[in-house]
């Protein structure tokens, strides 16, 4: 009874296994190959030429580029302007050369660049023409000081050393120092009354009561100053 069972099944798969034969429609039939050849060679199956795929859209080829730098409605003259706008923002100024010779310095301050723009000729010529533009000027004295008969306080004050305040000379009389200060204001400045001062017998004698304290400087001179300028 197994055996009777087997038989059946075994032909069923043998029937499964046969192969399909090749039938005249499909891509490997000699009319599809022969009208690919055709395709290919520019004719269509009917011998009409072969139409082109279809144009692919301006606009996503536009979005996938990016922004295009000139739109349809620009003219040639706008196109050309905008062109030459781009490239001169982009193009380096050239910079004027240095003179720079081999050994790095300029050529004002090398030898072998000198000489060959000037010769020595020229160089006498410039010479001799400095030398008769030259002029010497002699040195003459010293311009002195004039004499108007009235004693010089800056030579005064260089020969005294002793300190405002310090008595050397003797002062006699009453109410010394409001004498002094009655007398002094009659002077413009401190160096007036000096000068005054020494005109009329000081520092040693004092007729107008000008130093009371009897230092040599009257009306509170100061000879500090012209000192320290002789030391500096």
């Amino acid at each position: 009874m197994r055996k009777m069972l087997l038989i059946p099944a075994f032909g069923f798969v043998a029937a499964c296994d046969t192969v399909a034969p090749v039938t005249d429609s499909g891509f490997n039939t000699p009319q599809y190959q022969a009208e690919r050849e055709a395709q290919l060679a520019g004719q269509g199956a009917a011998g009409n030429p072969l139409l082109p795929p279809p144009a692919i859209s301006q606009e996503q080829l536009n979005a996938e580029a990016g922004p295009a730098p000139f739109t349809t409605g620009d003219s040639a003259t706008d196109i050309a302007n905008q062109t030459a706008a781009a490239l001169a923002s982009t193009s380096a100024q050239p910079t004027a050369p240095v003179a720079v010779s081999s050994n790095g310095i300029s050529n004002e301050q090398d030898f072998a660049a000198v000489s060959s723009s000037r010769s020595i000729q020229d160089d006498a010529a410039l010479i001799q023409q400095n030398r008769q533009t030259y002029e010497v000027v002699a040195p003459t004295a010293v311009p002195q000081r004039g004499s108007d008969g009235q004693p010089n306080i800056v030579q005064y004050a260089l020969t005294t050393t002793n300190p405002v305040g310090t008595q050397l000379y003797s002062r006699a009389g009453f109410n010394l120092q409001a004498k002094a200060q009655r007398n002094c204001a009659g002077y413009a400045s401190p160096d007036q009354a000096q000068i005054d001062f020494l005109a009329n017998g000081g520092p040693q004698r004092d007729r107008k009561g000008l130093d009371p304290d009897g230092d040599g400087f009257a009306c509170g001179w100061d000879p500090s100053p012209f000192r320290s300028a002789v030391g500096n």
